[in-house]
Parts: structure tokens; C-alpha cells; sequence
């Protein structure tokens, strides 16, 4: 389960998003700006601090950003929003988004734990 949560999830997430990416410029802006800020957040909630909420961060930011960029290279369909130039610059910033959500994800659990001790 934690296999599917920490790795799959992102990775479908990203393959998804990155076929809206030639579908609706407005669907792929959604799933990739408060969609994956909110999935980036929550996935650092699941770990006890902010460091290791920032791996996890880091990781599926990673995985989820690569997918975009893959599955829209092998769509072969015309992207109907511009990317970054030149287009790794998205999995730069989908890495450090989501490094940074994991550990104010992963921070806010663990000041939720002390205060609840």
C-alpha cells in the first residue's frame, strides 16, 4: 500500500495530467497548480516531520513532473498551453514544489503531534 501511495499515485498523476496537457489547457492548469499543491501538501501530512514529508515531497514531485513531460512527449498531441523553456525546467519546479509541500506538510503533522503529547 505505501508502495502504491508514495509512487504510483504520482506517477498516474502526472501521466494524466500530462495528456491534458494537449486536451484543455484549462483541466491541465487545474490538475497541475492547486490539484498537485494540495497532493504535494497532504502527502507530507503522512510523515511524522518535515524532513521526511520534504523526501517524499522531493520524490513525488519527481516522478509526478517526469510524467507530465513524458506523456506528453509521446502523445504526439499539440499542448495547448506553453511550458517553461526549455520544458525540464517543469520537472525543476514540480521537484522543489514538492519537496517544499512535503516539509510544510511533514512540519505541520509534527507540531500537531507535540502539541497533542
Amino acid at each position: 500500500m505505501q508502495i502504491l501511495i508514495a509512487n504510483v499515485i504520482p506517477c498516474v498523476f502526472g501521466a494524466f495530467t500530462g495528456l491534458m496537457l494537449g486536451v484543455n489547457a484549462i483541466v491541465y492548469l487545474v490538475l497541475a497548480v492547486p490539484i498537485a499543491i494540495l497532493g504535494g501538501y497532504v502527502a507530507g501530512l503522512e510523515h511524522p516531520n518535515g524532513r521526511e514529508g520534504a523526501v517524499r515531497g522531493f520524490v513525488g514531485g519527481l516522478q509526478f513532473g517526469a510524467f507530465i513531460l513524458v506523456v506528453d512527449a509521446l502523445s504526439g498531441l499539440d499542448r495547448k498551453t506553453d511550458l517553461p523553456k526549455p520544458a525540464i525546467l517543469l520537472l525543476l519546479l514540480t521537484t522543489i514544489g514538492g519537496t517544499i509541500l512535503g516539509f510544510l506538510g511533514g512540519r505541520a503533522r509534527e507540531r500537531r503531534m507535540r502539541q497533542a503529547a
